[in-house]
């Protein structure tokens, strides 16, 4: 069971926006956490932060990463009736992003908005809504009715996130925004807690990495993991649980939600280490399931596998509903087999152990 205090971090990680590019107050949450159980915490110019366990010099390094960024929206423009016209941050869903309460975060605090939608009276289609808009024709309107006010609260650049928080919906199933992947970066969090807690039987080094922009290109890991240089590495994010209507599973394969966590085939994953989480998860009775990849995982793990002479890698993904929406659902029952996954994982590995195809 997740402790009562690891919930409490959980919360204030979701309610602490990190938008893509500007991710500096949830990363000080996350550094303020993991400082507890670390033996040392420290962060590159961008903000990406990780938390070691140092074992030896002679044993191999593990790193356990995850990216702490959130999709959003950026001031663009600003119209002489005081308008903001904005442009997406990440994968944002221009569908989604009319009729909302959103914070435009700037230097001074929080600007509270909403994005503007003409009522379906005023529409030209009136049978459920018009077309799906561009970006372009997004505006906020924040109350005011000239550029010269609104420049006295915002400023072209800064960043915009929903003002969605989260809920629970049942015991175990939590909705919220920004869960894709702040929820990642809780979950190695709580793996480096329990690595503290059985540090005797912990064989090798540990580097739990939260990184920034993977949203956009995956460069926090890049940075980081160039910098770390680990033996292998384990990566978590979030994928789509399919088992929703309307999603065609011939075409996108079945993920459950409550059915545990998800192994990825192919691409950035290193076959041997797949093997490796497998009889882990089956050694101690750890429910998963399967996911192919086609060409990228479209994680942190393609931005890894790859740097100075290859680092191998795998993705343990978890199970979520409603990706890049302010109602991203998962399973804290598919939350906690996780965390056991990757802390059985590391624990598991050997001082000397490596990982090759062609052994």
């Amino acid at each position: 069971m997740i402790e009562d205090a690891s919930k409490e971090f959980l919360e204030e990680l979701l309610i602490t926006p990190s938008p893509t590019g500007f991710e500096s107050a949830g990363q000080k949450v996350w550094k303020e956490y993991v400082n507890q159980f670390a033996d040392t915490v420290e962060a590159d110019a961008y903000g990406s932060a990780t938390a070691k366990l140092n074992t030896s010099f002679d044993v191999i390094t593990v790193m356990l990463e995850a990216h702490c960024d959130e999709i959003g929206m950026i001031v663009q423009h600003i119209t002489d009736d005081g308008y903001i016209y904005v442009n997406k941050l990440g994968g944002s869903d221009s569908t989604i992003a009319r009729a909302k309460l959103v914070n435009i975060h700037t230097k001074d605090g929080i600007v509270s908005g909403v994005t503007g939608n003409t009522a379906i009276h005023l529409q030209e289609k009136k049978n459920g809504g018009g077309t799906q808009p561009a970006w372009k024709d997004i505006y906020v309107d924040i109350g005011v009715s000239s550029k010269e006010d609104a420049l006295k609260l915002v400023q072209i650049g800064d960043p915009i996130t929903y003002a969605d928080e989260f809920d629970y919906l049942s015991d175990n199933i939590l909705s919220g925004r920004a869960l894709d992947n702040r929820i990642g970066g809780f979950m190695i969090a709580q793996v480096l807690k329990k690595l503290r807690e059985r540090r005797d039987e912990l064989k090798v080094n540990v580097a739990v990495l939260n990184s920034v922009q993977e949203e956009v290109g995956g460069y926090g890991a890049r940075m980081m993991s160039y910098r770390i240089d680990p033996d292998l590495a384990l990566v978590t994010d979030v994928t789509h649980a399919t088992d929703t209507p309307g999603i065609d599973n011939k075409e996108h394969g079945l993920i459950k939600l409550e059915q545990g966590p998800v192994i990825k085939h192919g691409g950035a994953n290193h076959p041997k280490i797949v093997e490796y989480l497998e009889d882990i998860s089956e050694n101690k009775k750890i429910d998963i399931q399967h996911e192919a990849t086609s060409v990228r995982t479209g994680t942190d793990t393609d931005s890894i596998f790859y740097q100075k002479t290859g680092i191998p890698s795998a993705l343990i993904s978890l199970p979520l509903r409603y990706m890049h929406s302010p109602v991203e659902t998962v399973s804290m029952k598919d939350v906690e087999l996780l965390i056991d996954l990757m802390t059985e994982s590391v624990l598991g590995l050997e001082p000397d152990q490596t990982f090759n195809v062609l052994d």
